[in-house]
């Protein structure tokens, strides 16, 4: 795998910052009968997370571009947000912030609604993919006596009957 950023291009994570979150990281998970490929630096997967979630791009588009491959950086993600990691960075940005500008906390907005959909209702009828469907069903239609498809044509078919 070839990777094209080889280079500091604005989107890796700085020293000063990657110095606080890697005291945030897990420790890399036992295998009991070790690896056959070394683990990626958990740096280069945080890069990879992070380009990925700046850019919205998607994660297959890591094996080409990114500074791992797709699927190690996914699978860091996934242990990282599980063990929290986001949040507490997250948590910890939003404490710094208030201590060195300030959260004014005196004006808080919330957003949501608790009002049925504009265009639902009785007359959209129940979703296709729904398993309380009513839809054809073998008890409610038998296939007719000679017929294996169910199908009826008067077309000749190539069954031989015996006479």
């Amino acid at each position: 795998m070839g990777y094209l950023v080889s280079r500091d291009d604005g989107w890796r994570v700085p020293d000063w910052l990657w110095e606080r979150i890697v005291g945030l990281l897990p420790a890399a998970p036992f295998h009991p009968w070790g690896c056959h490929r070394p683990r990626v630096p958990d740096r280069d997967a945080m890069n990879a997370i992070l380009l990925v979630l700046r850019t919205g791009m998607q994660w297959n588009a890591l094996n080409a571009i990114g500074p791992c491959s797709s699927s190690s950086a996914h699978r860091r993600f996934q242990e990282w947000e599980k063990a929290g990691v986001f949040y507490e960075i997250w948590r910890q940005g939003l404490l710094e912030y208030d201590e060195q500008v300030g959260v004014d906390w005196s004006f808080l907005a919330a957003d949501g609604a608790m009002t049925k959909a504009p265009l639902g209702g009785p007359k959209t009828g129940p979703n296709p993919t729904d398993r309380a469907k009513r839809g054809r069903s073998a008890p409610s239609s038998p296939t007719p006596l000679g017929s294996r498809s169910g199908s009826i044509t008067p077309a000749r078919t190539a069954t031989i009957t015996s006479s």
